[in-house]
């Protein structure tokens, strides 16, 4: 990083599985984590969310420990930063602010190191963070993204021309991904397996053949992961059953949950959130566009801005 100069790191928020995509398909949405990074002496992260300053603060926060993770891989030391840190991405309700912090990471990381990155190699590095490719894969390429992890490669497509919007009701109450990932089973049977996997296939292939009613029978008929994290929000039914009456072609569990997320063609959004903010005026109802970019990366002069 030259001298004197600032960067922007810009990563969108991203929605997993769609249902029965579990672990391996994610879309990435237009909510933010935004850092303004610049050298120092030591490491400094401020913000004027409340929710962020909470959390672990210098080396000790997650996304310096990313970022320091990295360069270590890499057997390099990293310069500590003074970061001023912006969310639009609630934290545990399961639009991927975890994935978002990775990804801020590694961008930071690759930006003080010069690596010179890919998206492959970021991807690669992500997942194996987070452990499967799905919202760090969406935060990285933009668009609609399918992956599939094995140790040490990541497989990923990206999909950037879907005509579609997204509601999300988004309550005040937080889920953990652990506690979520608590109630699913260890073990499938082969049957099962076969119906799950067949049931995800058939949900790609109708996204991307503009099917959208098919679209939304397989994001009902999930069997890996709904039907035992339901339970785990009591008003996941009400939101599915007024979305769908108001223009909604499909309802998900966003990631892990608690965020319930309705999908609608192009120009049927407006309508969905004005009925879901009528109904649920206790959730944050947003009407949220996908994001085709991915995370980016933009440097300008210090002295036209300077952090405060």
């Amino acid at each position: 990083m030259p001298k004197g100069n600032r960067w922007l790191i810009k990563v969108p928020a991203s929605s997993a599985n769609l249902g029965p995509g579990f672990d391996s398909v994610g879309l990435a949405l237009n909510l933010y984590l935004t850092l303004e990074v610049e050298k120092s002496e030591q490491w400094e992260f401020y913000s004027s969310n409340q929710e962020l300053t909470e959390l672990p603060n210098g080396e000790q926060h997650f996304i310096a420990q990313v970022a320091l993770g990295v360069a270590k891989k890499y057997g390099k030391g990293l310069t500590p930063y003074r970061v001023k840190l912006e969310s639009e991405i609630p934290l545990a309700r399961g639009l991927g602010s975890s994935a978002s912090a990775i990804v801020a990471g590694i961008e930071l990381a690759d930006l003080g190191l010069r690596l010179g990155l890919t998206k492959e190699d970021k991807l690669l590095l992500a997942t194996e963070i987070e452990g499967h490719p799905d919202n760090v894969g969406a935060s990285i390429y933009g668009g609609l993204v399918v992956g599939s992890y094995q140790p040490n490669e990541v497989e990923m497509l990206s999909f950037t021309d879907l005509p579609i919007e997204v509601a999300v009701a988004i309550p005040n109450e937080t889920l953990l991904t652990k506690d979520s990932r608590d109630v699913l089973p260890d073990t499938f049977s082969r049957s099962e397996a076969i119906q799950a996997s067949s049931t995800a296939n058939l949900l790609v292939a109708a996204l991307l053949g503009n099917n959208w009613d098919l679209a939304g029978k397989m994001m009902e008929q999930d069997r890996f992961h709904q039907p035992f994290r339901r339970p785990l929000i009591p008003f996941y039914q009400d939101v599915e059953s007024t979305a769908k009456e108001n223009g909604a072609f499909g309802v998900a569990l966003s990631g892990a949950g608690p965020t319930v997320i309705c999908f609608a063609e192009k120009g049927k959004g407006r309508k969905l959130v004005q009925a879901l903010k009528q109904s649920f005026s206790e959730m944050t109802i947003k009407l949220l566009q996908i994001d085709f970019t991915g995370s980016v990366l933009e440097e300008y002069p210090l002295q036209r801005k300077k952090l405060v």
